[in-house]
């Protein structure tokens, strides 16, 4: 039997679990979702299938299925709709904490109405929480040593030493943060973000909503999303390299990408500037693990060392998935700035306290490679007008090699990923 690696989202769960009478995890497949809430549940309730699937049941006395230990699981439970408002009430009727876990891969729209049948929000008696692809840390790979709260709360002085190959990193691209595929070996790896694609390809797109999409279309749609990684890309640019195809369509097979939680875009980060730079303000493109675009371009570990100008935008995307991972306990949101004059922000790591942090994201670690970076981050930070906001709580350089985590003497940090952790 396979060990339980811990989550970071399971000191979250712990905590939701006492403030409000149910929670629900939210996530791609494949991420966890079940197991960690299994290690928290006193009963479980499932309706994704299988030998104790439980579906048919509660669409004959969806009450029923309520009654048992708790916290009581309930694992994909947008197959059952019903449930939403069921619980709803009995968390109102018993007036306490801790009762229901629900977990589920999709924003699923039922057949019949393709509207969400749920009659109440919720709120109140509901509460959220978003599991992502597991990050370096926790599945062993990076030490941890560099926290990023600790980035916040006292930036005085860092250092780590590091042990991550180029090469390894390109494996643990591809490999992704699927937890199944770190209790595996070489090829054996590999092959979960494939199987994973191929699912999301011939089955859950269609499933998602109802609506049969075309395979052609959507295997064009993700390697297309897989080029522009990391980049600001219009709908307009994605249906132009897709070809014969027009951007409703796209933004419906897209929308459906996000209902399945596949792509997590970032969102324009907007602060109070010196000047009136116009800010662009369009997402950018990001799978919600790098696999998927490695597995959706076919491509291997040493393919991704042949072309280390895509491995750079790749590894944007792995880094991306850890900061949301690492920030997740901080409540805090990841935005990218980019102006009209070219001035750029790879992230930015905003806290509910108003403290941010400014991070430069960048494969390699050379002493230009470096200087480029922070000359970027100073001149962001020379642009914000501190009479209307504070000044970055950080400023760092994020890198893919390098063997050593430390300030520089012009304060900014340089952190190789192989130490950055919660």
């Amino acid at each position: 039997m396979k060990k339980y690696i811990p989550r970071i989202t399971d000191r979250i769960l712990d905590f939701k679990l006492h403030s409000k009478g149910a929670i629900v995890i939210q996530g791609p497949k494949w991420v966890g979702k079940t197991t960690s809430a299994k290690q928290f549940a006193k009963s479980v309730v499932e309706f994704g299938g299988g030998e104790n699937n439980s579906t048919e049941l509660a669409q004959i006395d969806v009450r029923g299925v309520l009654a048992g230990e708790t916290p009581r699981l309930f694992d994909e439970w947008q197959e059952v709709p019903a449930l939403w408002d069921a619980i709803r009430y009995e968390v109102d009727n018993r007036g306490e904490v801790g009762q229901f876990i629900l977990t589920g891969s999709t924003v699923k729209i039922p057949k019949d109405s393709q509207e969400d049948t749920r009659k109440h929000t919720g709120t109140g008696r509901f509460t959220y929480l978003f599991m992502r692809p597991m990050s370096l840390y926790e599945s062993g790979e990076s030490t941890g040593q560099i926290s990023l709260k600790a980035l916040f709360d006292n930036p005085d002085q860092i250092f780590a030493e590091v042990d991550l190959s180029l090469q390894k990193l390109a494996f643990l691209t591809c490999r992704g943060g699927w937890p199944a595929a770190t209790f595996l070996d070489g090829e054996y790896a590999l092959a979960q973000a494939i199987d994973y694609c191929n699912a999301i390809i011939n089955d859950d797109i269609s499933r998602v909503d109802g609506k049969q999409r075309d395979v052609r279309i959507v295997k064009k749609l993700l390697r297309s999303y897989a080029r522009v990684q990391a980049q600001g890309a219009s709908v307009e640019l994605i249906a132009n390299d897709i070809g014969d195809i027009d951007r409703r369509t796209v933004e419906d097979y897209l929308n459906a990408l996000r209902r399945l939680y596949v792509v997590e875009d970032a969102p324009a980060w907007n602060p109070n500037l010196r000047s009136k730079t116009a800010i662009r303000s369009s997402d950018t493109r990001y799978f919600v693990d790098p696999s998927i675009a490695s597995a959706a371009m076919h491509l291997s570990p040493d393919g991704l060392i042949a072309d280390l100008h895509y491995f750079g935008f790749l590894f944007e995307t792995l880094a991306f998935r850890d900061l949301r991972v690492y920030s997740t306990p901080l409540n805090a949101e990841i935005c990218h700035y980019r102006d009209k004059n070219g001035l750029e922000c790879d992230a930015v790591i905003a806290l509910p306290d108003e403290r941010y942090g400014l991070i430069e994201i960048k494969l390699g670690q050379t002493d230009e490679i470096l200087d480029s970076a922070a000359n970027n981050l100073k001149s962001l930070r020379n642009k914000i007008d501190p009479a209307k906001m504070p000044l970055p709580s950080f400023m760092m350089i994020l890198t893919g090699n390098g063997k050593f985590a430390y300030k520089r003497k012009d304060g900014i940090f340089v952190v190789p990923i192989g130490c950055l952790g919660v």
